[in-house]
């Protein structure tokens, strides 16, 4: 059986894309793209030399893209205050009333949920926001 050097680079990009289901490291997607570039490369004709370059340039550059796309994209917020992570963070809960330490202790989903307060000024009893949650304590302000 002989191989084509198309087959080679079909292997080499079917066996960067496992490793990359087995890491998680999305980078190797993009030099499993380089590697499809250089089969198609040979699909073309191209010499071996041009294969090598053209999968160097297309892994490459689409690390260099995508590493450009990531630095412009914001921070992403912490998870103890980002609303996709923690459902609960923007609903509401009724304090009847505050310990001096400016904690508290609600009800909350039907269970019971300690309270601190992280606005200004003291706290006194009526309905806050939960801003944040930090292990099983609601951060709440007005």
């Amino acid at each position: 059986m002989d191989w084509s050097g198309a087959t080679w680079w079909w292997i080499a990009a079917g066996v960067l894309v496992a490793a990359e289901l087995e890491s998680g490291t999305f980078y190797l997607l993009m030099l499993a793209l380089g590697m499809a570039a250089g089969a198609l490369g040979a699909h073309a004709g191209l010499a071996l030399t041009a294969q090598f370059l053209l999968a160097a340039l297309v892994g490459g550059g689409a690390i260099v893209a995508w590493r450009a796309k990531r630095s412009r994209d914001p921070a992403p917020e912490p998870a103890a205050s980002n609303r996709n992570v923690n459902l609960d963070i923007g609903s509401h809960v009724h304090v009847e009333h505050w310990n001096a330490d400016g904690t508290a202790r609600v009800r909350y989903r039907g269970a019971p949920w300690d309270v601190r307060f992280q606005g200004s000024g003291v706290p006194d009893a009526g309905d806050y926001t939960i801003r944040a949650l930090d292990g099983n304590c609601l951060l709440v302000d007005r």
